[in-house]
């Protein structure tokens, strides 16, 4: 193996390293965050029914309904190949609107900013700009009757934690995305703007899919995805990765061993929960950050 192709022991001890030290840096980002920063559409870090489309709201009346079925659900949903990859309305025109809005007065404010993640450059980590709580957890915990019939094998009954960020695609700026899975049972991503064309996702070999402005993919965070080049304009999506502990506790997805946990703050990366009642901090397997 070529010496530009392998890490060296030095490399792969530094960049443990800097994974070890991303959870602490990510809090004191969003302390500073929380004491100096100030919205321009504070409503928006709550979801309110009058975000979600309409249609999502049935979708979500016919899952919690008696008789709930995996046939039922999938007649209102666009469904991709027999990857198990589907479409559905998820917020209202509006909405995008005002939290794209939101996230672009955070990007050109002087306030700290940590990387969506490995592969995303430009972007924004939600919980650091306070928005898990009151948005993104009630979002996934209402998504949670989809799932349960969509992905029951991946936990989608118990998912009970997420990372969620926006990431941004601009000429000159982050173009595309390379194949790769996510760290995540179940991956949601919602397409909130703005102009732009090309730029599609593609699943392994199969025919690309376009992004729809309030609509939301779910597919699992195991399928391999990918985005291909904007050729103008500018494109901001929402990417919720849902995590179910029942799942990785077991297994670590991103290593395929059983994980070896350190305490992390807030979700950490899903691996558990505290018991009910009972206050412990959350895990993270160091082997699944970034």
């Amino acid at each position: 193996m070529s010496t530009g192709a392998a890490w060296s022991q030095g490399m792969i001890e530094a960049e443990v390293q800097r994974r070890k030290q991303l959870p602490q840096q990510s809090v004191e980002r969003r302390a500073i965050i929380s004491k100096c920063y100030k919205p321009k559409h504070p409503e928006v870090y709550t979801l309110q029914d009058s975000f979600l489309a309409p249609e999502f709201l049935e979708i979500e009346r016919f899952c919690t309904s008696p008789g709930a079925d995996l046939q039922g659900l999938l007649s209102y949903l666009e469904s991709f190949s027999d990857k198990r990859i589907y479409r559905l309305p998820v917020f209202t025109e509006q909405f995008c609107q005002a939290l794209l809005d939101e996230l672009e007065n955070f990007e050109h404010s002087d306030m700290p900013k940590g990387r969506p993640n490995t592969m995303n450059n430009y972007g924004v980590l939600l919980s650091e700009l306070g928005m898990d709580e009151r948005l993104l957890t009630p979002l996934r915990e209402r998504l949670r009757p989809l799932t349960a019939l969509l992905y029951p094998e991946l936990g989608g009954a118990c998912l009970d934690s997420h990372r969620a960020f926006a990431v941004k695609y601009a000429l000159h700026q982050d173009l595309d995305l390379s194949s790769h899975y996510d760290n995540a049972e179940v991956t949601l991503n919602v397409s909130l703007g703005k102009e732009f064309t090309e730029g599609n996702l593609y699943f392994g070999e199969f025919n690309e899919v376009e992004h729809v402005w309030g609509r939301g993919l779910l597919h699992r965070g195991g399928q391999i995805h990918g985005a291909l080049p904007i050729a103008s304009g500018e494109r901001w999506n929402l990417i919720v990765w849902m995590r179910a502990s029942a799942v990785r506790n077991r297994l670590c997805p991103m290593c395929r061993r059983k994980p070896e946990l350190v305490p992390a703050e807030g979700f950490g990366d899903g691996f558990t929960e505290p018991p009910q009642g009972e206050e412990q901090p959350e895990t993270v397997s160091v082997c699944a950050l970034g």
